[in-house]
Order: structure tokens, then C-alpha cells, then sequence
């Protein structure tokens, strides 16, 4: 690929969705077919040219430039890894996801398929790209649900619109959580500028996967989190010895009185404005350890260190009749708002 280039058309707006058919299930094909990839093998000087539409959302959050940025190519069929992962550079953001549309009846039993990239590689989950995806192929139809098929497998994202409200309020059904290590507060403390103090002993410092394994962390205070910084390099290949992948910070302390966590995660790509993947590890490991009731719906708070506000709602099932008090069910959700569209012109 000799050549990248992105043109967008930008669309800030809070203009009111206009309500279209009930649908249970929308697939790739009903979307609006101004998303659909063009292809033009024109000859330009020897160039073969190929243009892809690109819809760029704002996933958590009811308000355009805040949450958590995320970029969609509504037909990503041609395309190889390599050029996946280059134009998830270009984009520049947390991850840029590459619907791969194919034959309808199948995708009505395990879901569209999608492909996950960050900059520096392809996620098997995510979750702020799994909300705007469904978002983006959900469009004005009024679907209930859709279904992604990601690389972890098939991830449901069902879809309610209360009331008078513009905005849909899309909630994922995540995998069931596995616990993992129990991690000691001194050896978190040594990769950050934070203390074995700092953290907050009513609850442990363990790692949890629903897709992703997240070490969650709790610390104290909002002025401790808020001031905290994180020695990447050296988490990572901690994590890697655990079993983990990434630091989730937390605390009871938030700004919004309405939240119940203020959370952080610090990567080699910044400070995620949202994680949707660890939040739903995070709703498993509250409901596990009292921080929140069993199917209780509560919100996250994340990204303001950023200027970038989401608000992640979360809510997990303990089943008290099981031996070990298993937690299933854990839903993570929020709400999308398109911010722009524009056209990807690729030369080879």
C-alpha cells in the first residue's frame, strides 16, 4: 500500500434520530447504503484506487466530542491484516474496527463479523468498538439487537429507546468472567508513583477476564488516581508474568455524584477515555466483592483526565445457589453519537 489518505465530511450534531420499522436484527445490508465501500479500480499514472467509506462515533457518551472516540469502516471485504492494522495508525485512535459483511442468514445466527485494531495491534474484544460497531450497523432501523461475531466469538448488543429520547441506549452481553491472581498492593505500587497505602484494602487487587483479563485496582482516593502515573513498559511485562493485560485503576471517590467508580487505564496508546471491556470485568468484580449488588445497574465514570467524559453503566448477576456464588451475565453499557463521515482513498 503506497498511499493513504482520509477525507471527511464532518457532521457534529444532536439532531433527533427519526424512528424507522421494528426490527429484531439488522445485518450489514440494511444499513444505510451511503456507508457501503465504493470501489473504483481507476487507473491513475499506473495507480489502481480504491475508496472505503469511514463513520468516526463517540461511544459512551450522549454528547459529540466526548467519550470515547472510535472509527468504523462499514465494509472493510479486500482488505488484508497489514492494511487493517495501517489504517488503525492513520486513525490515530483507541481502535478502528472493519465490518466484513457476508451472507445474511448466517450472520443472523452468530452475528456480523468484525475485526478489532488498535495502533499497535488486532484485539480479539473491546469493548467501546463493540457498542459503536452495533451503533453504526444498527443506523435508524429501530433494530432490538445485533450481533457481532468477534474474534472471542458471537457478542450480543440489545437496544432500548425510552421515552422521548434522541439517543438509543445500547447494553453488550460480555463473556462470564474467569477470576484470576490475586495480586499484592506493594508489587502494583512498584510500577506506579503510588504507594502500597494508596490502595484500598476493602476490596483485592485481582485480575479478571470476560474477553480480556484486567488487573483491577483499587485505590483510595480521587486525588491519589487522579495524580497517578503508570510505568507502561514495566506493567506490561509484569502482567505478562500474572496473566493480566492491562492495569484498570479504580476508586469510590468520583466527580459525578451519580457514579459509583472513577477509573483509569493507562496503556502504550495514552489514557483510554473509555474501556468497555474492562469495565465489564470491573461490574464482575464489584458484584464478587460487595462494591455492587447483585444485577445492580451502576455507572463508571472514566476519561475526564482527558477532557474526554464517558459514562460506562454496568451491572453482573451473582447466582447464590450455585456452590461458589458464580457471577454470569455481565452487561456493559452506554450510549453513541456519530460525530463524522468521510471517505478512505487507497492507492497501490
Amino acid at each position: 500500500m503506497s498511499g493513504i489518505a482520509i477525507r471527511r465530511n464532518h457532521e457534529v450534531s444532536n439532531e433527533p434520530q427519526q424512528p424507522h420499522r421494528d426490527l429484531r436484527y439488522v445485518t450489514p445490508f440494511d444499513v444505510d447504503r451511503s456507508l457501503a465501500c465504493t470501489r473504483i479500480p481507476d487507473k491513475i499514472q499506473g495507480m489502481t484506487t480504491r475508496k472505503l467509506a469511514l463513520v468516526q462515533v463517540d461511544v459512551f457518551t450522549d454528547r459529540a466530542l466526548t467519550g470515547n472516540a472510535l472509527a468504523v469502516v462499514p465494509d472493510g471485504r479486500g482488505l488484508t491484516t497489514e492494511q487493517m492494522q495501517a489504517l488503525a495508525r492513520e486513525t490515530n485512535l483507541s481502535e478502528t474496527t472493519f465490518i466484513l459483511p457476508e451472507d445474511p442468514a448466517a450472520e443472523k445466527t452468530r452475528g456480523v463479523r468484525v475485526r478489532i485494531f488498535n495502533v499497535q495491534e488486532e484485539m480479539p474484544f473491546a469493548g467501546h468498538p463493540t457498542l459503536g460497531t452495533a451503533f453504526v450497523l444498527r443506523g435508524q432501523s429501530g433494530a432490538e439487537e445485533v450481533k457481532l461475531e468477534l474474534n472471542v466469538g458471537t457478542v450480543p448488543v440489545r437496544f432500548t429507546q425510552k421515552g422521548s429520547s434522541a439517543l438509543a441506549f445500547g447494553e453488550m452481553t460480555q463473556k462470564d468472567p474467569e477470576f484470576g491472581a490475586i495480586h499484592d498492593a506493594q508489587a502494583i505500587a512498584a510500577l506506579t508513583n503510588l504507594s502500597a497505602s494508596d490502595f484500598d484494602p476493602c476490596a483485592p487487587i485481582q485480575t479478571v477476564s470476560t474477553g480480556i483479563p484486567f488487573t483491577i485496582a483499587p485505590v483510595r482516593s480521587l486525588r491519589t488516581l487522579q495524580g497517578l502515573r503508570l510505568d507502561v513498559p514495566r506493567a506490561l511485562e509484569y502482567l505478562s508474568r500474572s496473566g493480566g493485560r492491562f492495569l484498570y485503576f479504580v476508586c469510590p471517590e468520583t466527580v459525578n455524584a451519580n457514579a459509583r467508580l472513577h477509573a483509569r487505564m493507562i496503556f502504550y496508546n495514552g489514557d483510554d477515555p473509555a474501556t468497555g471491556s474492562a469495565a465489564g470485568c470491573c461490574a464482575a468484580w464489584m458484584v464478587a466483592h460487595g462494591v455492587a449488588a447483585s444485577d445492580e445497574q451502576v455507572m463508571i465514570e472514566q476519561g475526564l483526565e482527558v477532557h474526554r467524559p464517558s459514562s460506562i453503566f454496568v451491572r453482573a448477576t451473582r447466582q447464590n445457589n450455585s456452590p461458589d456464588n458464580q457471577v454470569v451475565n455481565v452487561r456493559v453499557g452506554g450510549n453513541c453519537v456519530e460525530v463524522l463521515r468521510g471517505e478512505i482513498t487507497l492507492t497501490n
